[in-house]
């Protein structure tokens, strides 16, 4: 049962806490807010939302490239275990990223590179590493060229 304030009767909610954690109540929430004629609380349920929607899908963005940098790091460092999973990955995660980049205008490529890309790289590293089963690799840096344009093949 939510909390109701004394003065007003009327629920109290944790706009942030509910956004983060379940959307679609959250909207439920903001209509229910809107029916009872309380359009500021609404509107903070709103912009919680909107946050928090926000948040998820940078970090989709970001779990996609952490994946597509992880894979030609390993393409990089260790070229006799290229494997035509390898491609698929670098090309489909490569998909993904157009997609969200279409879906959210926002994304520019720009965007990726000040944003996102050095934390994006930390996180690539770690999960080459870990594939590789070292603790720490040495790789190569990665350009713009090498993550998004480079076309990766198996040699026939």
């Amino acid at each position: 049962m939510p909390e109701v304030n004394k003065e007003t009767e009327k629920p109290v909610r944790d706009w942030e806490w509910l956004a983060l954690t379940d959307h679609y109540h959250t909207a439920v929430a903001i209509r229910e807010a809107l029916l009872e004629g309380d359009v500021e609380d609404a509107t903070e349920g709103l912009e919680e939302l909107i946050d928090a929607l926000s948040r998820s899908e940078e970090r989709a963005l970001e779990s996609h490239l952490i994946r597509l940098m992880q894979h030609v790091i390993k393409w990089q460092v260790q070229p006799a275990k290229r494997s035509p999973s390898w491609v698929y990955t670098i090309r489909e995660q490569r998909r993904q990223i157009r997609k969200l980049q279409r879906r959210y205008p926002r994304f520019t490529d720009r965007r990726i590179e000040e944003a996102l890309w050095d934390d994006c790289l930390a996180g690539g590293i770690n999960e080459a590493a870990q594939d590789m089963d070292q603790d720490i690799i040495d790789p190569p840096s990665l350009s713009w060229l090498d993550v998004f344009e480079t076309d990766y093949h198996l040699e026939s």
